[in-house]
């Protein structure tokens, strides 16, 4: 019955993450297309900010399916950087344009498909917790806090869209694309130090790959043998 579960939790998860990828990819497009024609950079930053998600989510569908630690210790590499070029591109386009005094043009499209976004993140992110606490997933559990992150920077977005729409605050579409690099230099730092981890010296009685699990487990070991 506890297999039977655990498959059930799995396939849900797995389902989670395809829909994540899928919505993303979706993005991609429109906020590619949407982001030229208003010349928005807040909508580009987001749009290059969801391809890196998609890569995320791939990571954890095949965590999730069983994965070489090795090959997921790379991908995160690949990851962090991605971010960092992200940053970089990001922080010195918006930096220019904001000296350069740009105007964007407006973009309803882009205002109603990032809305839309953020409250499919953050249904996505809660029903991610969900099951990753059932599953006891710690990745998905984290990776559940990036989707609910992704939620933000869309609602971030979508108000820097709206002031310029409604308030004619130019400076309001290339200043919340700051947000973005912000979050992409966290995100970059968490991924590169999770790559650089150090890897578990060996299964524990309880056959999680978990170094401090690991250690535990050797200690309840060493208390039950001891007379």
């Amino acid at each position: 019955m506890e297999d039977l579960q655990s498959q059930k939790l799995l396939t849900a998860g797995r389902s989670l993450e395809a829909l994540t990828m899928a919505w993303n990819v979706a993005g991609v497009i429109i906020l590619a297309l949407t982001a030229l024609k208003a010349r928005s950079v807040a909508l580009g930053g987001f749009g290059l900010d969801s391809a890196v998600e998609i890569a995320a989510s791939a990571l954890v569908l095949r965590e999730l399916r069983g994965s070489n630690p090795r090959q997921e210790k790379r991908t995160l590499k690949l990851i962090g950087w991605a971010f960092i070029v992200l940053a970089v591109y990001l922080g010195g386009q918006s930096t220019v344009l904001l000296i350069a005094g740009f105007h964007p043009e407006h973009s309803p499209l882009g205002m109603l498909w990032t809305g839309l976004t953020a409250g499919v993140m953050f249904t996505l992110a809660t029903a991610k917790y969900r099951v990753g606490d059932q599953l006891q997933s710690q990745v998905l559990m984290t990776e559940s806090r990036v989707t609910f992150v992704d939620g933000l920077l869309a609602t971030f977005v979508v108000a820097g869209l709206a002031a310029n729409a409604l308030l004619g605050w130019w400076w309001a579409d290339p200043a919340s694309a700051f947000i973005i690099v912000a979050y992409s230099v966290r995100e970059s730092i968490e991924a590169l130090r999770l790559a650089n981890a150090p890897e578990p010296q060996g299964l524990g009685s309880c056959g999680q790959a978990c170094s401090a699990c690991t250690k535990l487990c050797d200690n309840e070991e060493t208390s039950t043998s001891t007379p």
